[in-house]
């Protein structure tokens, strides 16, 4: 796990170096309407961004100022990045569904006085809110097939003014970076976090420099390699990953939801950032289509997910792979190792003939060449987990935050142990903390406890961890203290020394009889059934716990439509109030007081913008508000 070899302080320096080192290589690709990328080398991108970063600085944009940017995947996103970066000034990024509310709170909260948009659409939110925007001097639209309105600005001409600057011997962006320090924002990024208000998490370059440096050995990546980029691409986390496509000279192909599976086709990525809701989709999806497949193929793709699961489970056990929080008895271990290593004989030949039958048409979806897929932005349930795993396709599930810039850790294909996060990402610290004791359980500092398998708040320090929340001093006093970074989540350490998340401490609901629950287990396990779409654990503050559900539209198609009409259904409720008592019963592992004693259906899906963040995680707080008259009803 040693640092890569990269001299770059800031990552003005790094667009440089990469340009350097992997001149004429395709850098970025976008798909035109024939459906073929069109790529632009890193020589290209860095010239182009060098000559925009001139016409900013004609502009007026100073030295670390800030400058909004209200975009999505594509590649004027990474050109203004670049632009921004060589010009020593900090984006501020959000995506095209950015809000009312999102602009007349970031644009003035964050100082910036250039606002950057994507399209016509984010323009007319600009516009609309302009007059709660005193501080704005100019708006630039990126979007070359739209047509920049009077007193607009347009990305292109700027360009092109750039690059007659630079003709004429301008080098002020080459005075800029020199000033450029490590300590110097590169990003303000507001949370659209599960509670409260957005807060403006101040990243410094070399909080993003050290994930580029620091990424595991074993997870390796090459020129050869080709990335999709799908994430929302403001969110750290898929900037963290175009970083470092960048520095190992990748190329990546940005997509959107639309066209990811035909794109998966076209490119034949072999590593991507993913979040955990895409592999909930393509699992759910895998499963409807056996369920509707001919007897023969659906007997053989479950004799062909046996096999792999005997044969890859006992490989795991074999290599310390599989999940151990309680530290098995020797000779226990001694035992089940025998009988796995006979499962792994068994099954071997079977699981390799089964697997060129019908798994490897199953991988053949995602291009067939995915070597492996990092999955953040929330808990990737265990069954999910497995399966894909099972089938050949390796699922590195990460963690972290966007206020670490973003990853604390992460598995790498040796340390692949489903139902973890892997171990720490090098450079990093932990500290594992009772809630209710403040005493410290587990930590990486020498002489310190070191007790695995058990429960605690999760307290990190590293070169990854943000300078603090912008303008926002006590906020920023509640969560950092001495580098010490505090994540709100809970964990513990296996004995395989990787870490695993157990809940959340802020998201945990306490019930009447001072029970603590953690919600998002039980979520997970609810999610495991075809029958529920999405749902969401309630109690705080009450006797029992109960649970929102958003029932799946294409399993009970027999009995409505729409959402609408399955909520009003009764035949529906009652179906669902039976799979939820048998999915959280003490048989399944719960204790009396995590079990639903009632349910609610909703009548529309959670989505993202409104009950959702970009990544999927559940605003707990909106949901809980939109529908309190729902949840009071169950407690009636």
């Amino acid at each position: 796990m040693a640092n890569y070899e990269i001299k770059a302080r800031n990552l003005a320096e790094l667009y440089k170096e990469a340009a350097e080192k992997f001149g004429d290589r395709p850098a970025f690709a976008t798909r035109n309407e024939n459906k073929v990328f069109e790529p632009v080398s890193f020589k290209e991108l860095y010239e182009m961004g060098v000559a925009l970063a001139t016409a900013f600085i004609d502009l007026g944009i100073e030295q670390r100022e800030h400058v909004c940017l209200f975009a999505d995947n594509r590649f004027e996103w990474i050109l203004v990045d670049y632009g921004i970066q060589l010009c020593g000034a900090v984006d501020v990024p959000r995506g095209t569904d950015v809000t009312d509310g999102d602009i007349q709170y970031i644009v003035p909260h964050s100082d910036a006085k250039v606002v950057i948009v994507e399209n016509q659409m984010v323009l007319d939110k600009i516009l609309k809110n302009k007059s709660k925007l005193p501080n704005i001097k100019h708006i630039i639209i990126m979007d070359k097939n739209t047509k920049a309105p009077e007193g607009i600005l347009h990305l292109y001409n700027l360009l092109e003014k750039g690059k007659k600057l630079r003709e004429q011997g301008d080098r002020r962006v080459e005075e800029r970076m020199a000033n450029i320090k490590e300590d110097d924002l590169f990003t303000l990024i507001y949370t659209s976090g599960t509670t409260g208000a957005p807060k403006g998490v101040m990243l410094m370059h070399k909080n993003m420099i050290s994930q580029v440096k620091n990424l595991p050995r074993n997870i390796k990546l090459s020129p050869e390699d080709r990335v999709l980029s799908i994430l929302p691409i403001w969110h750290i986390f898929e900037r963290m990953f175009e970083m470092l496509s960048i520095s190992r000279g990748l190329c990546t192909y940005y997509t959107n939801v639309r066209n990811v599976r035909e794109d998966m086709t076209i490119v034949k990525p072999t590593f991507m950032a993913s979040a955990p809701r895409i592999w909930e989709s393509v699992y759910q999806g895998i499963l409807s289509r056996v369920e509707s497949a001919p007897p023969i193929r659906k007997a053989l793709f479950n004799a062909a997910y046996f096999c792999s699961k005997k044969f890859k489970g006992g490989i795991r056990f074999l290599t310390f792979r599989e999940l151990d929080t309680t530290g098995r008895n020797p000779i226990l271990s001694l035992f089940l190792g025998i009988y796995q290593l006979i499962n792994v004989i068994i099954f071997a030949i079977p699981n390799l003939l089964l697997d060129i039958i019908v798994l490897s048409k199953i991988r053949a979806a995602t291009g067939g060449k995915l070597k492996g897929s990092v999955s953040g932005g929330g808990a990737l349930p265990l069954h999910v987990d497995e399966f894909f795993n099972n089938i050949g396709i390796p699922v590195l599930e990460g963690y972290g935050m966007t206020e670490t810039c973003p990853v604390i850790a992460v598995r790498t294909y040796k340390k692949l142990v489903p139902g973890t996060v892997g171990p720490l990402y090098p450079e990093t610290q932990l500290r594992l903390i009772d809630i209710n004791t403040g005493e410290i359980i587990y930590t990486t500092e020498p002489g310190g406890p070191k007790r695995r398998g058990v429960k605690g708040e999760i307290h990190v320090k590293g070169p990854q961890v943000m300078k603090g929340y912008y303008k926002n001093p006590e906020a920023t006093e509640k969560v950092l203290k001495d580098g010490w970074m505090n994540t709100g989540d809970l964990g513990m350490m296996t004995f395989n020394n990787c870490l695993k998340i157990v809940g959340r401490s802020k998201e945990t609901v306490v019930l009447l009889g001072g029970e603590n629950v953690e919600p998002v287990p039980i979520e997970n396990k609810l999610l495991e059934s075809p029958l529920i779409h999405q749902c969401m654990v309630v109690g705080q503050d009450k006797k029992f716990l109960c649970a929102l559900i958003v029932p799946s539209l294409e399993q009970f198609k027999d009995y409505g439509s729409t959402y609408e009409e399955l909520a009003k259904n009764e035949e529906v409720l009652k179906i669902l109030r039976n799979e939820v008592k048998r999915l959280v019963s003490g048989e399944a592992g719960f204790k009396s007081f995590e079990r639903i004693v009632d349910i609610r259906l909703l009548p529309k899906p959670f989505e993202v913008g409104d009950e959702l963040t970009n990544l999927f995680k559940i605003k707990r707080h909106v949901v809980t508000e939109k529908y309190k008259d729902l949840i009071e009803e169950m407690y009636k």
